[in-house]
């Protein structure tokens, strides 16, 4: 059985083995023991802390094969974005010149360096083990975060994003930054995006210009890359605009990759999802097959996330001996239920 936990510190190999197949794309997800030591610090930290309102606090996720024990994924969220370094993004705005006196009216497009989704809640270090792809194991690692902001509402703020990753070529060449920020960075793409996924980003106020780009002085190239993702980031958009997340003009400083957004309590998972009394056995007549479900525990250090395949009469969950045990639970607690896929069947009306 699959099953998303918080990070523990006996995770570092496990998760180092992943960050070297996830390569130099995912910056948040470094092959660098310490810094993926502090992350898992971070995180125990952020578990164990009692909340008044949403801050720097990072939780960290892995998924988990039971069976083996291994960890093989792993997902993030960042309670608030911004609070302890400046979060940049690129916004894609229009301004307007005209002469009456020539008859001349033009519209362009420009970049705008902000700093506007600060204090908003990030999802963020997505990867799953090329070994486990395809399946629900995906679906599950992504969605699971949702399910905990369910749970534990209160820890993040009612704006959530997501950074996607940018277009580039097959030699990993993002046209973008050829076009605009190697002019200004004197360092290759890789390095600037990897000082950034530090979270140390005074560089950038340091360094870049402060004055509106416009798009019009770019490539073609370049101007064609922004707000497109990455070949391989398409299924990951695409299974986020199914929750509801929707691209509003922010893109990334340095590969122009898009960031979307939703709030809170209009994601599908989160907002569709019910608490249900969990209940060994299964009900008599309720439909004519059992369906994929995540479900949650509810807990907060003790976190537990899984898929199972059961059925539900509106206030039970069935479950069997194993589902109670990779759960942490007993039968009559309270688990948080929701439907894997975004396909019929509603869940009942608490």
């Amino acid at each position: 059985m699959m099953v998303i936990r918080p990070v523990q510190t006996t995770d570092l190999e496990d998760i180092l083995q992943l960050a070297a197949a996830a390569g130099t794309g995912l910056t948040t997800l470094p092959n660098d023991p310490e810094r993926i030591n502090d992350k898992i610090t971070s995180s125990l930290n952020a578990f164990n802390k009692a909340i008044e309102a949403p801050g720097p606090e990072y939780y960290f996720f892995v998924l988990e094969d039971s069976t083996t024990g291994k960890v093989v994924g792993t997902s993030a969220v960042v309670a608030a974005v911004g609070m302890d370094e400046a979060f940049y993004t690129y916004k894609l705005s229009t301004v307007v010149n005209t002469s009456h006196d020539l008859g001349i009216y033009n519209k362009h497009q420009v970049l705008v360096l902000g700093n506007d989704y600060t204090g908003t809640t990030e999802i963020a270090t997505l990867f799953l083990s090329p070994d486990y792809r395809g399946g629900v194991n995906g679906r599950l690692l992504s969605k699971s975060r949702f399910l905990f902001m369910a749970d534990h509402p209160e820890r993040f703020a009612e704006r959530v994003i997501a950074e996607m990753r940018g277009y580039s070529d097959d030699e990993g060449k993002s046209p973008f930054w050829q076009s605009l920020g190697k002019h200004f960075f004197s360092m290759p793409f890789a390095k600037a995006d990897a000082i950034s996924g530090l979270g140390s980003n005074q560089f950038i106020a340091e360094l870049m210009p402060q004055h509106p780009i416009y798009v019009d002085m770019l490539s073609e190239e370049a101007r064609e890359a922004i707000g497109k993702v990455h070949p391989k980031t398409k299924p990951a958009i695409s299974m986020l605009k199914r929750e509801g997340f929707r691209y509003q003009n922010y893109v990334d400083i340095f590969d122009a990759g898009p960031t979307i957004e939703a709030p809170k309590d209009q994601i599908k998972t989160y907002r569709s999802s019910k608490l249900m009394k969990a209940t060994i056995g299964r009900p008599h007549m309720i439909s004519d097959s059992p369906q994929a479900l995540m479900v949650s525990n509810s807990k907060l250090e003790n976190f537990r996330a899984t898929v199972i395949d059961s059925d539900f009469d509106g206030e039970n969950l069935y479950l069997d001996e194993i589902a109670l045990q990779a759960l942490q639970i007993q039968e009559g607690d309270t688990v948080r239920v929701a439907l894997l896929s975004n396909k019929p069947k509603n869940l009942p009306k608490s």
